[in-house]
């Protein structure tokens, strides 16, 4: 039998399960290791922020996925990778080794020090615990004087995070006035997005009382006048792909990201493939869901080609993406090519979108 492994519970790991399941590979063994049987959706996250919906709603069940697809599924973390031996080394103290590796571990955060309470937006994986421990924190302590929120980064991240976590901690206690404002190194807000979707978001933000502070770089006068920071700065690699000692001769660009070719395929190792936030394509694309779930089918196809020793397929990064951002207040601003709008409909549009990328892996 020849092995397959998945590193990483992401949408594009997904996808490929999905596909596996739904054509087997022959002669294949199949594993995914993930310290979690079940992962948010990143397009649902903001709406769980805001209380729009129970964090079981966002969730993917790769406990459901690997059975039906004949997985292996691992409850751990990768520590490093031989990339020369094909050897992983995991967090419960196994050795796995593998014929095929594909990596969809995403990214992660790494806010500095401060004595003011932070909430990272990555891991994802871990979010849920540090954002209720602080709101069960909050709601305990009654306090009475405005709470000072700000959030950290000009990308769509730090837009939704604060305009839903404001919405959220107005709707507990209605009786508490919450200041927020929005720090960005950037002259600007939402990158990517079209410049009528950026007015747009303008609109937004002073509708909801945000103020705005561009041009400015992180310090900790702006944390001790803060009761709770929401970091959402840009995407960060995780420790592993940073240390040569714990990622091997695996070839990754200047700041950590695994170097893949335009068939998902590292550009050193033929049998690695790496996709979505972890991985760096010869033409850089914004690190979000998005292009992880589409990334998720010329995956699944390559991977399958690979264990067939047949020609990969390029992943075609063709048009723009759709955008759509969850303002919290039953609306939504979608941004498409040079087009924009903020309406109900583009809400409906975005839940609609996005519980159908989760019910597409329930039995």
């Amino acid at each position: 039998m020849k092995r397959l492994v998945l590193i990483g519970a992401g949408h594009a790991h997904a996808l490929v399960l999905d596909a596996l399941h739904k054509q087997p590979l022959s002669g294949v063994e199949l594993t995914l290791v993930s310290p979690e049987s079940q992962a948010p959706y990143s397009g649902m996250v903001p709406g769980w922020l805001a209380g729009q919906y129970s964090f079981e709603q966002t969730l993917v069940d790769f406990i459901g996925l690997c059975e039906r697809a004949g997985a292996k599924l691992l409850r751990a973390e990768l520590v490093s990778l031989n990339p020369d031996s094909q050897q992983l080394a995991l967090s419960d103290g196994q050795m796995l080794s593998y014929d095929w590796l594909s990596i969809n571990v995403g990214s992660t955060l790494r806010p500095p020090p401060s004595q003011t309470p932070m909430l990272a937006m990555r891991p994802l994986s871990s979010l849920k615990q540090r954002y209720e421990r602080w709101l069960k924190q909050w709601q305990e302590s009654r306090a009475t004087t405005p709470l000072r929120l700000t959030s950290v980064g000009g990308g769509a991240a730090s837009v939704e995070s604060l305009l839903c976590i404001k919405h959220r901690l107005q709707q507990m206690r209605p009786d508490t006035p919450v200041h927020a404002q929005l720090v960005s190194r950037g002259m600007s807000i939402l990158p990517g997005f079209s410049s009528r979707a950026r007015r747009l978001a303008f609109d937004v933000l002073k509708q909801a009382d945000v103020t705005l502070q561009l041009g400015t770089a992180w310090c900790e006068t702006i944390a001790q006048s803060s009761d709770l920071i929401i970091w959402a700065t840009g995407a960060e690699p995780h420790a592993w792909q940073i240390d040569r000692a714990t990622r091997g001769n695996l070839k990754v660009d200047q700041t950590g990201f695994i170097t893949v070719n335009a068939c998902l395929q590292s550009i050193s190792h033929k049998n690695v493939f790496a996709v979505g936030d972890c991985a760096s394509l010869p033409h850089p694309i914004p690190k979000a869901g998005v292009y992880a779930v589409r990334m998720g089918t010329t995956l699944a196809a390559n991977l399958r080609s690979a264990a067939s020793n047949q020609p990969l397929s390029v992943f075609k990064h063709t048009g723009p993406a759709l955008a759509l951002l969850n303002t919290a207040n039953g609306k939504a601003i979608a941004s498409w090519g040079p087009l924009g709008w903020q309406a109900q409909w583009a809400m409906g549009w975005k839940d609609r979108i996005d519980r159908r990328f989760i019910h597409r892996f329930v039995c």
